[in-house]
């Protein structure tokens, strides 16, 4: 029941101040009070009527697409000091995965953190989709992933709380296949809903996976397809096929457990995992770091059904811009590579696959150990053909 005398006093106060006492950019009357006759300064809330919402109605990027891109993000932490720490091991220097630090000899801490706007419209699917990215940095080091912190801005006072209940119940559930015990978290008030998690794990100090050892000769294995962000693009204009969005649902909520222990198995030395930066970002950073030219072969990349009609139909994000903007100094692409491939190598994933990069003698290997584990998608793409200073070159097989 509405508290007619609190709102009296309440919105007394906000008209001679000339500016609503809950959000100072509003006048009083607001909007929602005229429209809805709802006072949220109040204390009232919109009635939850149970109705279903899409949630990537409400964000202006979907899922990883939300991140600063990497050329922004370089020239923000450009003359930043460095750790000086010894028992920092990993650091952002590298832009690895994760960082890493030593407790012993045989003991480190692998740590990260991932937020970022809803890539679907279900909360449940969405929360499950952010802790399986979250955790994707933990697997790529080679860390056993332990503990996390959920982190959610989420606008309560005008969208339901069983929409966020559902969003944390997601990553609960997620979390808990993964074997993560959830600590605690943080909370915001936000237009926007954000979700993610920081994750925290352990690692051999001898055993890191890093994105700076890539040696000629190594072969580059993928294990999930591309091609979410074109997808979810494709939603948020109401284009895109139910059939795809589940498929891109289960793939993103799927986590990059097993692909981890097999390639931990087989003493794998460089990989990272594929997200906001799009393939081409990611490789860029191998390239970058372990100092090699790349090769890959464009048309054996897995690509997400229907991804190459969207995009021939003009549904390119600005997100595919933003990443082709950084990663297309290192890449030089021939021209029977056809420009609907192109693109969708930079595209944004979200929780994408592992990129591996291992010794010739393990691939074959490696790519039938994955698929007997059921990633069926696992896939060589490309290799490692010679030292430089970083390059990709793009042709197909």
């Amino acid at each position: 029941m509405t508290d007619l005398e609190k709102r009296k006093l309440i919105m007394q106060r906000s008209i001679k101040l000339g500016h609503c006492i809950c959000n100072p950019k509003e006048p009083c009357p607001c909007d929602l009070f005229k429209d809805k006759n709802v006072c949220l300064c109040a204390g009232e809330r919109l009635e939850d009527t149970g109705e279903k919402i899409k949630l990537t109605k409400f964000v202006e990027n979907a899922g990883c697409a939300s991140k600063i891109n990497q050329n922004d993000l370089k020239i923000v932490l450009a003359g930043l000091p460095k750790t000086e720490d010894p028992r920092v091991l990993v650091s952002a220097d590298t832009c690895d995965d994760a960082g890493v630090f030593k407790i012993s000899d045989d003991l480190a801490l692998v740590q990260s953190v991932d937020v970022f706007t809803p890539s679907v419209d279900d909360p449940y699917t969405f929360g499950q989709i952010a802790a399986a990215n979250s955790v994707s940095d933990i697997y790529a080091m080679g860390g056993l992933p332990l503990t996390a912190l959920s982190i959610i801005g989420f606008p309560i006072e005008t969208m339901s709380h069983r929409i966020m209940n559902q969003i944390l119940r997601g990553g609960v559930d997620k979390m808990k296949e993964a074997g993560v015990s959830i600590v605690g978290g943080h909370s915001i008030k936000d237009n926007e809903v954000k979700f993610g998690f920081a994750v925290t794990g352990t690692i051999n100090p001898k055993k890191i996976i890093t994105n700076n050892k890539a040696q000629p000769g190594d072969i580059l294995v993928l294990t999930k397809p591309i091609g979410t962000g074109v997808i979810g693009f494709a939603s948020q204009i109401g284009k895109a096929s139910a059939e795809s969005l589940n498929t891109i649902s289960r793939s993103m909520a799927e986590l990059n457990k097993i692909p981890a222990e097999v390639m931990m198995d087989m003493e794998v030395k460089t990989a990272t995992d594929v997200t906001g930066f799009g393939l081409m970002g990611h490789l860029s950073e191998i390239a970058a770091q372990s100092k090699v030219t790349i090769e890959i072969f464009a048309d054996q990349v897995p690509v997400f059904s229907e991804v190459f009609d969207y995009i021939r139909q003009g549904m390119i994000s600005g997100a595919i811009e933003r990443n082709k903007e950084f990663a297309s100094q290192y890449v030089t692409a021939s021209p029977e590579v056809k420009e609907e491939r192109e693109t969708v190598l930079y595209d944004p994933q979200t929780s994408g696959g592992l990129l591996i990069a291992i010794h010739p003698d393990g691939a074959e290997e490696l790519v039938s150990r994955l698929k007997k584990k059921g990633i069926d998608f696992t896939t060589v793409i490309g290799s490692v053909v010679s030292k430089s200073d970083g390059q990709i070159i793009l042709k197909n097989k």
